[in-house]
């Protein structure tokens, strides 16, 4: 919260909230902010190209925790100048004296996307960090790993390479170690076989670009599922990650001329469905968000939508194979 604001476009960071936004999301006045940012520096981390003050989500989240201690009797004074994590244990502890402990939500995982045309793509699918807290670099895995520092840590790294080659393997290598990743996906237009196995081998998840966004959408959440339960936030049983797609395009128009042991049309409807949410899986990744409820509500439709998808893809599995439904496994995979 106290680092100088950026002047160099090298890293944007996504979303990006006005003042208005933040106050209402942290429950605290406009004026108590711009007080806040003159006397203890708790203000916007960026600045737009017209020097307009943006409050990123880091910065959202750790006024949140602010905001939650002070509401509990805490001066601003003591606690200005803490980090996230002293003020989350601080919450804790007023928890555990009996305080009543502010409902915060969880910080959100913290995704750098690299590459140029990716984040040109990112620009037109919103939907699809609308989640995380974003960092674009529009430069190549070269200029990343003269630029990018220690300070720029992620907990996923998404690298788009348009050719893969070994030495943007060792870059993306060089940058998960010095950034501390969880997961790395490299995204990719043309590679052979060797340099995939090494990148598999290295423990990246290598997918083919332009990638589906729902996919994008699944691993992002997949990485926020690691971190939340990882952290105690979450248990893995309540939480469902939107799931991959089981058929493509060509896939769902080849079935649905398919002849099962029964005699009806279910493939063909089947196969219309799952091609309808699919269209809207890819029209929901597309929205723009303004703040973070718009997020977990853009996040829940995701989630929910991937999940019937799937579901939908698996009755049409059963129907090409002439098997019947597992009624009671897919009860237990739908979310109540």
């Amino acid at each position: 919260m106290n680092a100088p604001i950026r002047n160099t476009t090298a890293l944007e960071p996504r979303p990006l909230y006005g003042i208005g936004t933040v106050a209402r999301l942290t429950g605290l006045k406009a004026d108590t902010l711009r007080v806040w940012e003159r006397r203890y520096g708790l203000g916007a981390s960026h600045k737009s190209a017209t020097g307009r003050r943006q409050y990123t989500q880091s910065d959202l989240d750790h006024l949140q925790l602010v905001a939650a201690l002070v509401s509990q009797g805490v001066r601003i004074g003591e606690i200005a100048a803490s980090d996230g994590k002293t003020l989350q244990v601080l919450l804790e502890r007023q928890s555990q004296n009996g305080g009543s402990r502010k409902e915060v939500p969880p910080a959100k995982s913290k995704v750098l996307f690299i590459g140029a045309e990716l984040c040109r793509w990112l620009d037109e699918h919103q939907g699809c960090i609308s989640a995380v807290s974003a960092l674009l670099a529009r430069m190549s895995i070269d200029q990343a790993v003269e630029q990018l520092t220690s300070d720029d840590a992620a907990d996923l790294l998404v690298v788009h390479c348009p050719s893969l080659t070994l030495q943007q393997i060792r870059g993306v290598e060089t940058l998960a170690t010095r950034l501390n990743v969880r997961r790395t996906l490299v995204l990719y237009q043309f590679a052979n076989e060797q340099w995939l196995s090494e990148a598999e081998r290295l423990g990246c998840l290598a997918l083919e670009y332009p990638i589906e966004p729902s996919r994008l959408a699944f691993e992002i959440g997949r990485t926020q599922l690691e971190k939340e339960t990882t952290e105690g936030i979450a248990n893995l049983s309540e939480l469902m990650p939107a799931r991959p797609r089981l058929f493509n395009d060509e896939e769902l128009l080849a079935a649905a001329e398919e002849k099962i042991v029964i005699d009806c049309e279910c493939p063909r409807h089947l196969s219309e469905l799952i091609r309808a949410l699919n269209e809207f899986e890819h029209y929901s990744s597309a929205c723009s968000v303004d703040n973070w409820k718009d997020a977990a509500i853009h996040t829940g439709i995701y989630a929910y939508t991937c999940h019937a998808r799937h579901l939908m893809e698996k009755a049409l599995q059963s129907a090409l194979e002439g098997r019947s439904l597992d009624l009671e496994a897919i009860a237990e995979q739908t979310p109540a």
